[in-house]
């Protein structure tokens, strides 16, 4: 479950200091592109790493979520937009 702080409870930290959240999908490179389409910002560009295409973003309280995908493409590669 993610949940937001209730107000007056917000750490004095930045949010999403080491925190990191993947998402195992069909298609992440399909993802970025819509992502793309409705003007959300990524982080990247979708790039291999693992043998995962991965896409990450950032939410509106700063922690970093990912969405990857398998690939066959070679390790280090960055999509070409």
């Amino acid at each position: 479950m993610l949940q937001e702080f209730l107000p007056g409870q917000r750490p004095a930290r930045t949010l999403g200091t080491g925190v990191n959240v993947c998402f195992m999908c069909e298609d992440a490179v399909a993802l970025y592109r819509e992502f793309k389409s409705r003007r959300v910002q990524t982080r990247t560009r979708p790039f291999v790493g693992n043998r995962l295409w991965v896409v990450p973003v950032t939410d509106p309280d700063g922690y970093r979520i990912e969405f990857e995908s398998p690939t066959d493409a070679p390790e280090e590669s960055e999509l070409e937009e």
